[in-house]
């Protein structure tokens, strides 16, 4: 492995360490800070937010809109690609930021407007992340994969255990799935999701506060999504260059 490798399997061994923690008190008081945030937004927004999530996982998993990503060619370094991968996620972060800031100041109405235009930004991100490391996202495992990144960047502390260690032993899951997307129990899949995704970005659906909370929220969302996926090919890809080099 190259010195490049090597610091990045060192700051891999970091992370999955702290996705392995046992939830703490500060997990916990998070944890009932965003429930009281959700308990204030409407049932009927909650609704939509499901419906909208249930679109969206359907969207990643048989359509094509996510096909045309960002690819380096096949010889390309593990530095090089991470090296766009960084440039990608500031991007989308600068993205993101920008839409929040000005969606944000609406309140609910323009708030849940936003939150499908958020999920495609996010999506687009680890699709394009996926792709210059190399993967092959047409692969319906593969998107499979990329929604797992999705709820393990954004879930608590207790389901963000059991995703880790379901995408720890990835080889092993997938091969048990079926190899046709259409027969992939995908409802069950997005009720589980709905419980935790994007928890942090109900407070941008409360008036008044909702534009500050937009622009910072959807900045660190990113960086967080970014870090999440980076950490999780770098699982895939490392102990593979290991045997190689």
């Amino acid at each position: 492995m190259t010195q490049y490798e090597q610091n990045a399997y060192f700051l891999l061994i970091d992370w999955q360490q702290k996705m392995q923690k046992k939830p703490s008190l500060t997990n916990r008081i998070a944890k009932g800070i965003q429930n009281k945030i959700n308990n204030i937004i409407p049932e009927k927004v909650h609704k939509v937010l499901t419906v909208t999530i249930e679109k969206m996982i359907k969207a990643v998993l048989f359509g094509a809109k996510y096909t045309t990503t960002e690819k380096l060619p096949t010889e390309a370094s593990f530095q090089l690609r991470e090296s766009y991968i960084r440039q990608q996620i500031t991007f989308y972060q600068k993205t993101a930021s920008v839409e929040g800031a000005i969606i944000g100041a609406g309140g609910i109405l323009l708030g849940l407007a936003e939150f499908p235009i958020l999920i495609g930004i996010k999506i687009k991100l680890l699709f394009n992340i996926a792709s210059l490391y190399g993967f092959n996202i047409k692969d319906y495992k593969e998107r499979l994969y990329i929604l797992y990144i999705f709820q393990l960047a954004y879930s608590s502390q207790q389901r963000r255990n059991e995703i880790f260690q379901l995408l720890d032993n990835w080889e092993m899951y997938s091969s048990r799935l079926p190899d046709q997307a259409e027969e992939f129990d995908w409802r069950t899949f997005q009720q589980e999701y709905r419980d935790y995704i994007d928890l942090a970005k109900m407070a941008q659906l409360i008036p008044i506060i909702g534009a500050p909370v937009g622009a910072i929220a959807n900045y660190h969302l990113l960086a967080q999504l970014g870090e999440t996926a980076m950490n999780c090919f770098r699982m895939r890809i490392l102990p593979r260059l290991s045997q190689i080099k």
